[in-house]
């Protein structure tokens, strides 16, 4: 397969959090294409995708990274239209690690970061499987962190990295449903591979993927050591660590830097360099230990 074979479709939903947009990427030709990710409820983005079928091309599989509204939730709605069935790892929560699923039963709710609660695939994925669609040969890899239920899609050297690594910003991480442990594990498998292109769920493709997945691990352990340095000697909650953090952050995104800052408080936590008094909440308020 070759570049040729991949399209992008970009759904008209811009903003703060998808950039330009939600990528779609058209995988293949022939009577097998695969979609990756059909990206939000829009009509006229379904109108677009098939669209972008040549004469005789069908959608054989729509697959979808996680259970994000802008990525998820035109799934139904395309596999009523073409027949195909609709692959994922499974509903929201799905994948969730042991730590945030205590969390979330002692209470910690997530942040408004659009979860499809509805979303339901016909078939579920598993880490590591290979999908045959004709000549096309794709490699299923859970990369929880982002979401529970996050995946990367890999075939021929690229990697379809979803919400999980992109080149024009950093992922929002907000726990229950975000793991910042499981967000840094998943980039250390990334980088261990080599890989000839990333092509994101938001914005341009990424010419030199090993470098930017280092760059974002660095990027993230640069956060860390910065809440570190702010809980000293002052223990703070996650909203008083953001705004001392994130201080050229406009005001309409300090909420998710927020939730970035809250991960990184419950993986400190959980790994024993901060302690907060229990059940652990976004108001907690942190100390170093």
């Amino acid at each position: 397969m070759t570049e040729t074979h991949v399209r992008l479709v970009r759904a008209p939903n811009p903003s703060p959090m998808t950039h330009t947009g939600t990528n779609t990427w058209l995988v293949s030709r022939g009577n097998m294409v695969a979609v990756i990710d059909p990206g939000p409820d829009l009509p006229a983005h379904q109108t677009a995708i098939l669209a972008a079928l040549e004469p005789g091309e069908r959608i054989g599989a729509i697959l979808v990274s996680h259970a994000h509204l802008d990525h998820s939730a035109l799934a139904p709605s395309l596999s009523q239209a073409t027949g195909a069935p609709v692959l994922a790892f499974g509903p929201v929560g799905a994948g969730q690690s042991a730590l945030m699923a205590r969390l979330q039963a002692q209470g910690l709710t997530g942040g408004g970061e659009g979860l499809d609660h509805s979303f339901t695939p016909d078939q579920h994925l598993a880490d590591g499987e290979h999908l045959h669609l004709g000549c096309l040969r794709i490699e299923v890899l859970h990369t929880p962190g982002h979401s529970a239920n996050h995946l990367c899609f890999a075939t021929e050297g690229l990697l379809f990295s979803g919400d999980l690594a992109m080149g024009w910003a950093s992922s929002l991480i907000s726990p229950p449903d975000g793991d910042m442990g499981a967000y840094m594990a998943s980039l250390r498998r990334l980088m261990a591979r080599d890989w000839r292109q990333m092509l994101p769920g938001h914005g341009p493709a990424v010419e030199a993927p090993l470098t930017r997945l280092q760059d974002l691990y660095r990027h993230r352990e640069a956060r860390e050591a910065e809440v570190l340095a702010a809980l000293t000697p002052t223990p703070a909650d996650a909203a008083t660590l953001a705004r001392a953090i994130y201080r050229d952050t406009p005001p309409a995104l300090l909420p998710a830097a927020e939730r970035n800052v809250l991960a990184h408080l419950l993986d400190l936590a959980d790994r024993n360099f901060v302690t907060a008094p229990s059940p652990l909440s976004a108001r907690s308020v942190f100390r170093r230990m």
